[in-house]
């Protein structure tokens, strides 16, 4: 293990309510929930005047409304999110080659590999810098956590939350970790640490006392000694800039279930289109398709089927998809549906069966089409197979951005009843905006494109940002 606290790990705080704070001043210092709203919708995150009612990630938003019932509920809005996201890598990346995203708001740097530090001062200067050039960029928080392994720098910033910077120094891991709880440590979640609380282990130090052998005898070979190598603060994992998918998938839950078999068909057909966007859009393609079907009793299934070589073909994953969801009985109803695709690679090797199989498809269906409608070319049967128009009914989801013709920017409220309520107002405004209602149908109001948090943050460059004495809460963990 390294010998100074040059590995770095970054969490924004409360990432995707903290973008919403700070994009809609009317819930700056209020309870903000975001997650699906859906009778079945779980929380994304919450804010922390929401986490004092004791709402917090992952748990139904039905439990979460009855905590903190006058709380704001929104929709996430991912595409703001990947913005700020990409801001947030941007700074990291030029603090260091070696940048291990974890996830949008999260990422080790080693610091070391971009000789940004060197010991534990210029590291301490650095993880200043960083957080001040976040929030000038993206007018959001981070926090900060600076050890010699990335477990410790993960401890460090999860100590450091809310907007804070934890340095644990080389040589008192030991005693930083000894008296914690088993679940401080990665890889213990409640299962784990109710084993080891019957065998009387409890704390980290316990973990350390009890020895390599009595930890596999409980828990296994492979996570026995992985949990005491933790223990002693052993970590010799390294950032890995990159970070390499195993698989691409969607799913979708529903808030009542699904029992219309032709219904789960076309669901199913739509998911793989989407995991398809998502493959190509990663540049990548797949040679096994898996389908994921959650039923009425909550009971999951999944198939999956190899197919002859990698494809970003959406005809081939569709059909595979189509063929894996004729082995599941789903009579009782389903509650979720997802299509992935695994076995990842950079090129396609095209499915000329498939192929084959969809051009022959498509002839049958054009000469059956020509067949009741009178033959090609019949004027008759061209006009007969346009549909008439359907009026689309807009959905305006809470928290997401619109433009009103009169009122310009603003946000939805709530929808409900034919009328949808909006607050005008910009993340640049000192007071909340007014509130106006309109009809679903309002020609004058359309859906928006999110707004930068802060105003000319694109035109901002890294190194310019304040002292440190503007930033509070620094510990040192000597």
């Amino acid at each position: 293990m390294r010998t100074a606290p040059t590995i770095l790990h970054l969490d924004m705080d409360a990432f995707y309510a903290s973008a919403e704070q700070a994009a809609k001043p009317s819930l700056r210092g209020k309870a903000v929930v975001v997650g699906g709203l859906g009778p079945r919708g779980v929380v994304a995150t919450a804010s922390y005047e929401a986490r004092k009612f004791g709402v917090h990630s992952a748990m139904p938003m039905g439990q979460a409304r009855r905590l903190a019932p006058h709380a704001a509920y929104l929709v996430p809005r991912f595409r703001l999110y990947r913005e700020i996201s990409e801001q947030v890598m941007g700074l990291l990346g030029a603090l260091s080659p070696l940048v291990e995203p974890l996830s949008l708001d999260e990422a080790f740097v080693d610091l070391e590999a971009g000789e940004a530090a060197w010991d534990a001062a210029s590291a301490e200067a650095v993880g200043w810098r960083l957080r001040a050039d976040i929030r000038r960029v993206t007018g959001l928080t981070g926090s900060v956590g600076l050890a010699a392994s990335k477990m410790l720098a993960k401890i460090g910033s999860e100590e450091a939350k809310p907007d804070g910077l934890v340095l644990i120094r080389p040589g008192t891991e030991r005693a930083l970790l000894g008296p914690r709880s088993v679940r401080i440590l990665p890889g213990v979640g409640p299962a784990t640490a109710d084993h080891l609380r019957r065998a009387g282990i409890q704390t980290v130090e316990e973990i350390a006392g009890a020895g390599e052998d009595e930890l596999v005898r409980l828990l296994g070979k492979a996570h026995g000694s992985h949990l005491y190598e933790m223990a002693l603060a052993r970590d010799e994992r390294p950032v890995v800039a990159e970070r390499d998918s195993k698989s691409v998938s969607v799913e979708d839950t529903y808030d009542v279930d699904i029992h219309d078999r032709v219904r789960v068909r076309m669901e199913v057909r739509r998911l793989a289109g989407r995991c398809v966007e998502r493959l190509r859009a990663a540049e990548r393609s797949g040679r096994t398709v898996v389908l994921k079907v959650r039923r009425y009793d909550f009971s999951t299934l999944t198939r999956s089927e190899t197919l002859r070589g990698p494809t970003d073909d959406p005809g081939v994953v569709r059909e595979a998809a189509a063929r894996l969801l004729e082995s599941v009985d789903t009579t009782g109803g389903v509650r979720l549906l997802g299509v992935g695709v695994s076995g990842l690679a950079d090129f396609t090797q095209e499915d000329l069966f498939a192929q084959f199989a969809a051009a022959e498809e498509a002839a049958a269906e054009e000469a059956a089409a020509e067949e009741l409608e009178g033959g090609p070319g019949s004027v008759e049967s061209v006009e007969a197979a346009e549909p008439e128009p359907i009026p689309v009914e807009r959905k305006w989801l809470a928290g997401h951005d619109v433009r009103h013709a009169e009122f310009g920017h603003g946000w939805v409220q709530g929808s409900g009843l034919g009328r949808v309520t909006v607050r005008f107002e910009t993340p640049y405004a000192d007071v909340p905006g007014r509130v106006r209602t309109f009809r679903v149908d309002d020609p004058e109001l359309e859906p928006a494109d999110p707004l930068p948090l802060v105003e000319g943050a694109e035109e901002a460059q890294v190194g310019s940002s304040s002292e440190p004495a503007t930033l509070p809460n620094v510990t040192s963990v000597d």
